[in-house]
Order: C-alpha cells, then sequence, then structure tokens
C-alpha cells in the first residue's frame, strides 16, 4: 500500500461509507431515502455551493457555485453565437403600462410580480420612510419581452432589418412563496434570448434550434438526460402560441423543467408594434421567439448525480476537473510540494471538453481526511494524491468522483497528465448512463386512468407516466389538484419515451388519438 493510500482515509467528521457492522457512515445526512429534501439543501451547503440571503427568497451564490454557472455561460453563450445571436443589456424596470399591453403575459405573471412605487426615502423618527411616489409604479423584471419589444420597434423598420437575433444574460425577480435554493428563488439568474423574424416559419424553426442548443448542452455537457417535447395549452407560456420545454428527471422520481423556447407568433408584436415593411412593401407585423435557461441548472445537476456523500459534477461543467492533494509529513515536504506543483502544470496543459483541463492544489494545513472529505463533498471529478514514498516510486493514487469513495488506481507521475483527459470523458459518460437508466427504470407506461392514479397514489407516488393523451384543460386541471400531477410535455420523439405505436386510447377519455404525453410530480 502506497503512503497516500494508508494516510488520505478517514474522516473523524463523519462520511465515507464507515465500518463496524452498524449502518454505513455518509458525508451527508439524512440521506437521499431518508430525506430527498433536507438532502437537497445539505448537498448545496457542503459543497459550498450558496448560501441563503438576508433577503427572504434570494440566495448569495458562493465561488464554486458560481464558477459552475459560469461554465454555464460560457458554454451555452458560445452556442448562441454560433447560431447568429448577438448580447445586449436591457433594463431592469418595466414600466406596468408597457407590461398592460399583452394581457395573457401580465396575467400569467401578476402575482409574481416585485413593484417599485417610490424614489426617495427619508429619515422619520428614526426609520427611513418611502416618500416620493412614482408617476407610474415600475415591474423589477420577471422575463423581458416587453421591455425588449419597445426597443425592437424602433430597430425593425424593414425585412432587410430581419432576423434580430439578441440575448441578454441578467437577473430577473419572480416573487416566491415557496422559495428552495436555486429551484425556486425570488431572484436567479438566467439568459434569455429574444429574436424577431420576417415570416411565420423562421420563427418556428429558431425556437426549435434553441430547443436543440438546451437538449445537446443538457445531454452533452451536463449529462442530464432530458426529453425535449411541447407544452400543452394550459402549461404554455403566458402569451406564447407555442411553448416547448426539455424536461429531467430527478433522483427521486420528480420532473424538473430545464429550458424553455417559445414560439410568440405575432402576439407580442402586436403588443410591442413591431412591425415592419415587407418584400412587397406592406406594412406588417413580425414574428417573435423568446427562450431562456436559468440558475435552476444546478439544482438540476444537484439532483440528479450527487450521491449522499455529496455533490458530483459532470466534468465538462466543474470548476476544476482535478485536485492534488500532496501528503506532507515534515520531511521532503519540499519536494512533495514541487512535484504537485509540476504535476498540475503538466495536466493543465492538456485539454478536455473544449476547454483547457484545471487542476488544483490543495495546500491547506488540514488533516488528510478532512481534506479529501471536503471535495468529495464539492464533487471534484477527479483527487490526486502524493505523497513522499509515491515520489519514490513515481506514482500518484487516483479516486474518481464516480466511484466509491474508497476505490483508488494506482497511475504513473509520467503518463498521468496524458491519460486524464480519458478518465474524465469516462466519467462523463458513465454518470450520463447512470442517469438515463434511472430515468427508464422510473418510467412506466400506462393505459387508463387506474393505472394512472395506482402510480401516484399518496405523497410517495413518483416517475415519469407516459400515455396516449387527448384530454382537455379541465382533466388537466383535476389531475393537477387531486394528484400533484402535470403534464410535463408531449414528446417530440414518442419512441424515445418507449411508445412504438402510432396512435392509442388516450389514458383519461379513452378515445384513440396520436398525441403522448409524459406526466408527473414536479418541481
Amino acid at each position: 500500500m502506497s503512503q497516500a493510500q494508508g494516510k488520505q482515509g478517514g474522516n473523524k467528521s463523519g462520511g465515507g461509507g464507515g465500518g463496524g457492522g452498524g449502518k454505513p457512515q455518509t458525508a451527508i445526512t439524512p440521506t437521499r431515502a431518508e430525506n430527498f429534501p433536507e438532502w437537497y439543501q445539505q448537498v448545496v451547503k457542503e459543497a459550498e455551493l450558496a448560501d441563503q440571503s438576508l433577503v427572504r427568497g434570494c440566495m448569495v451564490i458562493k465561488p464554486w457555485g458560481f464558477g459552475i454557472w459560469e461554465n454555464m455561460q460560457a458554454t451555452l453563450d458560445a452556442e448562441f453565437k454560433r447560431t447568429g445571436v448577438q448580447n445586449a443589456s436591457f433594463p431592469l424596470f418595466i414600466p406596468v403600462s408597457l407590461m398592460e399591453k399583452e394581457a395573457a403575459h401580465v396575467d400569467g405573471f401578476a402575482k409574481e410580480c416585485a413593484v417599485v412605487t417610490h424614489h426617495r426615502l427619508e429619515a422619520k423618527d428614526g426609520k427611513l420612510i418611502p416618500a416620493a411616489p412614482l408617476t407610474e409604479p415600475l415591474i423589477v423584471r420577471p422575463t423581458s419581452e416587453m421591455i425588449i419589444g419597445a426597443s425592437f420597434a424602433q430597430w425593425v423598420q424593414s425585412w432587410r432589418d430581419l432576423p434580430l437575433l439578441i440575448n441578454q444574460w441578467c437577473n430577473v425577480v419572480r416573487w416566491e412563496m415557496r422559495p428552495r435554493v436555486f429551484l425556486r428563488t425570488a431572484e436567479f439568474l438566467w439568459q434569455e434570448g429574444h429574436t424577431v423574424h420576417e415570416t411565420e416559419a423562421e420563427a418556428r424553426e429558431r425556437a426549435l434550434q434553441m430547443l436543440d442548443v438546451y437538449a445537446a448542452f443538457a445531454r452533452d455537457v451536463l449529462a442530464v438526460p432530458v426529453i425535449p417535447g411541447r407544452k400543452t395549452d394550459g402549461e404554455r407560456f403566458p402569451g406564447a402560441v407555442e411553448t416547448y420545454t426539455i424536461e429531467a428527471m430527478m433522483q427521486d422520481g420528480k420532473a424538473l423543467q430545464a429550458g424553455t423556447s417559445h414560439f410568440l407568433g405575432q402576439n407580442f408584436a402586436h403588443a410591442s408594434g413591431i412591425k415592419f415593411l415587407d418584400r412587397q412593401s406592406q406594412l406588417v407585423h413580425a414574428w417573435t421567439t423568446s427562450w431562456g435557461v436559468s440558475t435552476r441548472l444546478i439544482g438540476a445537476l444537484v439532483m440528479t448525480h450527487s450521491d449522499d456523500d455529496g455533490l458530483v459534477l459532470p466534468p465538462r461543467i466543474a470548476p476544476a476537473h482535478a485536485v492534488i492533494l500532496p501528503i506532507y509529513r515534515g520531511t521532503d515536504d519540499d519536494k512533495v510540494k514541487a512535484a504537485a506543483e509540476d504535476l498540475a502544470a503538466k495536466i493543465n496543459a492538456q485539454s478536455f471538453g473544449g476547454r483547457n483541463v484545471v487542476c488544483r492544489v490543495d495546500h491547506r494545513d488540514l488533516r488528510g481526511g478532512e481534506k479529501t472529505w471536503g471535495w468529495v463533498k464539492k464533487g471534484v471529478p477527479v483527487r490526486i494524491e502524493i505523497g513522499p514514498r509515491d515520489l519514490e516510486q513515481g506514482v500518484a493514487m487516483v479516486a474518481r468522483r464516480d466511484q466509491g469513495p474508497k476505490e483508488k488506481q494506482t497511475i504513473a507521475l509520467a503518463e498521468l497528465p496524458a491519460k486524464l483527459p480519458g478518465i474524465l470523458a469516462e466519467i462523463q459518460a458513465s454518470l450520463y448512463a447512470k442517469a438515463e437508466a434511472k430515468r427508464v427504470s422510473m418510467t412506466r407506461r400506462v393505459s387508463n386512468e387506474a393505472e394512472l392514479r395506482a402510480m401516484f397514489a399518496g405523497e410517495g407516488g413518483s416517475g415519469l407516466a407516459v400515455g396516449f393523451f387527448d384530454a382537455d384543460g379541465a382533466a388537466e386541471a383535476k389531475l393537477r389538484e387531486e394528484l400533484a400531477v402535470t403534464v410535463r410535455c408531449l414528446p417530440m420523439d414518442a419512441a424515445s419515451v418507449g411508445i412504438a405505436e402510432k396512435q392509442g386510447p388516450c389514458i383519461l377519455t379513452g378515445r384513440t388519438t396520436s398525441r403522448v404525453a409524459v406526466l408527473a410530480r414536479a418541481y
């Protein structure tokens, strides 16, 4: 056994599959099986992703969590620009009168809006009191269709100005009554793309194109299997003609909407006055889209891949791909430190997933077990241990986060830098395969209402139900009220959810239909 194997083991603070014949210890308590919601909160805390803010419903995203978001931004931003999109920035505040122009949109967001009514504070009896009412209240943006549409109406005059392809990275506010960090917060970060087109066909094509970008990102970068599909009328974005979505399943069997793309038709163009002279010199309204993903994707990562020892990160999104844990014993410390820095430099010269490999060296003066388990809980894909005896043998001990905490392999120092990208690729693939297998195992074909109700009986009912579906909005509302189940999407490819037949009886009405639905409880 190498020195690294012998010295980097136990964690007296608890964690890591303990022994003694009793209940196995884990780094996170409670476990997923014991209390999934609390497990989620503890993973976020122990991984140092985010803290609760002094403002109810808001979060402080810490450096490790923000590093994940930065990698999401960088990857998606490059993909957006590849399709011709440019970035811009628009106001945080939206006049109430502007929102009122799109009735369905206002109605959909009214209960979530934060409203600014004053512009000055004055001291009175030791307190600050709002003193100067605004002539018109301002809404803190819940989304930007209307404020961006006002600019688009000025920018678009002729068919030659189209298509107009714009995105912004920003924060939005939706007053959330039941906040949960990353999943539902009053303020969150996101990107929102907004495009204007000459024809309906071009706008529909763009909306589907961006859905494909999101689906590929979830699959290839986040290692999260998703089902691309279309929302029903009852689940559609307020004011949209068509809403497309990617739906993921979390480890507890609940669905999570991971991204949406909306074909807005001419609704917002009418509301905002986005008109142009067409090729026949006729003044016509434009066709628009909007699409977005948010920091909710960090919550999706946590609930898709993490285990009872903490966060598990796919290498393509991790802020750091590897960490070197030098083992110091007072003798030969300088040699160990120099070897660790040299190894990190060689690893950082490698590339993986379209960017340089990021390898950190942890020189902190901590006990070996505490240091090791800190990185396990943060989900770093690869841990590399190196001590004086390892140097003598010319090896390092390598542990993968997708494997058990005590599983390690010996790799020659000279070979490790070149081998690491391949190891990262294996981890990326294994995490996707595990998540996909989980989703398949918890997807069930249902043929009638009795089977659907049996699947979701009680609070513990979970998984994805798939079947033929042509029921109306009233039936959907009944499912939501009685079972807390919603139609997550009408999948683009029924075969991808295990339905090969072209048509069959609706699970609620019995009528023959070709429409397939995915139903689930959801976040």
